[in-house]
């Protein structure tokens, strides 16, 4: 019985994990209509799928497949993870949910509540921050809303106004009105297209991003010898996005070029790779074997690895998403993540393990290098770029040191004591 179920609660943690049906299958390699059966239990699961689902959903196989109990105790658990200055006996969270069933499920429904909402916030934060068109929209709601109250003002407060005046003000009031029913019309829709649609990007590095997780960020063609330009970009919509596209790849032609897939398959032999090692072996730059690592097709590498690419202004222009890993794209990320740390000291490698803050606190090995771009005139400052391999790890940090400890943004980030903080968390109390 508990196996027939597994579907439902893949559904139920891809929810809470807020991944939409369509991403969480482009993740695992499967269609989003295969997705769509599993979820409502119309098809059997296991194996290699089931694992690749959980560690997508950044969860144990276990919490798929046995039932209630197992889902309810992982939760209490998450929840006691996530809590802020509190010690809670995690030995008897089982007794706890086998004796006060109800609470527990009091508590853990609570705590994705909360769970929805910092994602909402974060999601929300950062929308506000780079959409240039939500931005407007708010500009014109705000700035209508306050030109209607001045003049209803002016009508309610002064006792003697000519005929004249007053039917200009009830004039520009009834426009105003207009403007801002349009306004608000617009913007709903606008939000309500936005939430609803499969692809939320409209942005030309989003979307040739997604070009390339759609290909698990690896191109055959290119690795077979060829050049960027055997690959078909007539999927892309605009000429915009192909050129942003069309140079990530020129860049990775050249990386496949000084990097050879298959030598450097013989170089990992299985191994851990170790990118110094390998700078070295392929006398390439650290940024080189950083971007070939992420490019490497799934199975060469023991875990999942992601990607940051920024330039010296700490502006995102490449993403490779890993399960877990969250940092905003567009402006106030932490400044401790690597990425940043490498700027003030280029051609530094800097590896660190991290520890990122939030409602599950998800750990990663880090590999960071800043180096400058190419000089196009004497005495012309450089321009720098960074780039950040991030790896998800399993077993405990091996020099707590050497371990940062980083949150989404200071808005949403739960360690008060951070120096480097630059304005206080709505996750405090109260929220």
């Amino acid at each position: 019985m508990r196996d027939t179920l597994t579907g439902s609660r893949i559904r139920e943690r891809r929810l809470i994990a807020g991944l939409r049906q369509a991403e969480l299958a482009r993740k695992v390699g499967i269609s989003a209509s295969y997705l769509n059966l599993i979820e409502h239990n119309r098809r059997r699961i296991g194996g290699k799928l089931l694992v690749d689902i959980a560690s997508a959903l950044a969860v144990e196989p276990s919490v798929l497949t046995q039932g209630v109990e197992a889902t309810l105790i992982s939760a209490l658990r998450e929840a006691a993870a996530d809590a802020i200055g509190q010690n809670a006996e995690i030995d008897a969270v089982e007794e706890f949910a086998g004796r006060f069933s109800g609470w527990a499920g009091v508590l853990a429904q609570m705590h994705r509540r909360v769970v929805s909402l910092e994602r909402t916030v974060e999601t929300l934060s950062d929308r506000l921050t780079h959409d240039p068109h939500l931005a407007a929209s708010m500009h014109e709601v705000l700035s209508t809303a306050a030109a209607i109250r001045s003049t209803a003002a002016i009508l309610a407060e002064t006792q003697e106004i000519e005929p004249e005046w007053q039917d200009r003000f009830h004039r520009n009031l009834h426009q105003d009105a207009e403007r801002l029913a349009d306004s608000s019309k617009s913007l709903v829709t606008y939000l309500d297209d936005a939430d609803s649609a499969d692809d939320r990007r409209g942005v030309p590095l989003e979307e040739a991003e997604a070009f390339f997780e759609a290909r698990s960020h690896h191109f055959p063609e290119i690795e077979s010898g060829g050049s960027s330009s055997e690959v078909d970009l007539e999927a892309l919509d605009s000429a915009a996005v192909k050129n942003v596209t069309r140079a990530f790849l020129d860049v990775y032609a050249q990386d496949a070029l000084a990097m050879p897939l298959e030598a450097v398959k013989a170089a990992l032999k299985g191994s851990e790779p170790d990118p110094l090692q390998l700078s070295q072996q392929f006398s390439v730059d650290i940024a080189t074997v950083l971007r070939r690592l992420a490019a490497l097709p799934p199975g060469v590498l023991s875990r999942p690895t992601g990607l940051v690419i920024c330039d010296a202004s700490g502006s995102i222009l490449f993403t490779k998403a890993v399960p877990g890993f969250a940092m905003p794209r567009f402006g106030e990320a932490c400044p401790l993540w690597p990425l940043f740390q490498a700027l003030n000291r280029p051609l530094v490698p800097i590896r660190k393990r991290i520890v990122q803050l939030g409602r599950s606190a998800a750990e990663f090995d880090c590999f960071a290098y800043a180096w400058p771009q190419a000089a196009l005139g004497y005495d012309d400052a450089p321009v720098y770029r960074s780039v950040m391999l991030v790896r998800s790890v399993d077993e405990g940090p091996q020099d707590a040191q050497n371990v940062a400890r980083v949150g989404p943004s200071c808005r949403v980030c739960p360690n008060a004591e951070c120096e480097s903080r630059r304005e206080p968390s709505i996750l405090s109390e109260g929220f």
